[in-house]
């Protein structure tokens, strides 16, 4: 759990310097772009986002364009758990906890039919496992999920070690850009990669 606290700590620092408003639009175009290439996205129907906050991968115009071609569904928190909604369009989001805009159209239940998800994190490493922001929202939604996961991150959220449990689910690939490669003090970067790294198994 420390490890854990003091990782997101790190992150946080990092965000803070380096999250330009330019860098911030440039990467994020990069990062979706190589997202939208994916073959398992290509090829999924039902496709589960998230509407990104500030600190985030930009994923408002992503959602969407391809509601447009994709049935898109975003999470909605309801106490403590997240619930899916379908995402029909910027004019019917409102605003729900922790400032995130939230879908209000039909709920959706049947997690099977979900063939893709995109999930975004404070912290991922080459393993596929994921850190979050400590409330366990998708360490409670993964495992209901058997679609495609994709974790979605900044190159300087991409670390040696996420510390992991035995029980949690790890993503299939990791999607981020290296252009800007860092080396990280606390939890140092060895490997380079790709855009889109392969998938992890």
């Amino acid at each position: 759990m420390k490890r854990k606290k003091e990782l997101r700590k790190h992150i946080a620092l990092l965000k803070t310097q380096l999250c330009t408003s330019t860098m911030h639009q440039s990467q994020s175009a990069e990062i979706l772009a190589a997202l939208e290439a994916h073959p398992a996205f290509r090829a999924a129907h039902i496709v589960l986002l998230y509407y990104s906050l500030k600190d985030e991968v930009d994923t408002h115009e992503f959602v969407r364009k391809w509601s447009r071609e994709k049935r898109i569904l975003l999470p909605v928190v309801v106490g403590d758990d997240l619930e899916l909604r379908v995402y029909t369009g910027p004019e019917d989001l409102a605003t729900g906890s922790y400032g995130i805009e939230e879908p209000t159209g039909e709920l959706f239940t049947d997690y099977a039919a979900i063939d893709f998800v995109a999930v975004p994190g404070v912290a991922f490493d080459n393993a596929g496992n994921r850190l979050g922001r400590g409330k366990g929202y998708y360490d409670r939604l993964l495992p209901r999920l058997t679609a495609f996961k994709a974790g979605i991150c900044f190159p300087f959220q991409l670390v040696e070690e996420v510390p992991a449990e035995p029980f949690d689910i790890r993503m299939d690939t990791i999607i981020t850009t290296m252009k800007n490669e860092l080396s990280h003090s606390y939890y140092p970067l060895h490997a380079r990669y790709r855009v889109v790294t392969k998938n992890l198994f």
